[in-house]
């Protein structure tokens, strides 16, 4: 039954008129270069540090994003507040 334990055939090709660097069929993202995040999986914990020291580097915060998301947050939280018919009566003096 050797038939049945055949391995793929592994081709070496190369382009033919490719004369940059790297493999061309490479596919990366174009912001990988510029994130900590990204790369080989270190675990949980690490992943999670990096995200926060991302979050903190002065140079990729965006003063509009970050506001932008506070008052999408707000709208989301008063829309779930009346979903659930909570009296904000009570905040009133």
């Amino acid at each position: 039954m050797g038939f049945l334990k055949r391995t793929n055939k592994k081709f070496d090709y190369k382009p033919r008129f490719y004369k940059g660097e790297g493999n061309p069929y490479e596919i990366g993202h174009k912001f990988d270069e510029f994130r900590t995040t990204v790369g080989k999986s270190k675990g949980i914990k690490s992943t999670f540090k990096n995200a926060i020291e991302d979050l903190k580097n002065p140079e990729l915060q965006d003063r509009n994003v970050t506001l932008t998301t506070a008052v999408i947050i707000g709208v989301l939280f008063l829309i779930f507040l009346f979903f659930i018919e909570f009296d904000l009566s009570i905040f009133v003096v």
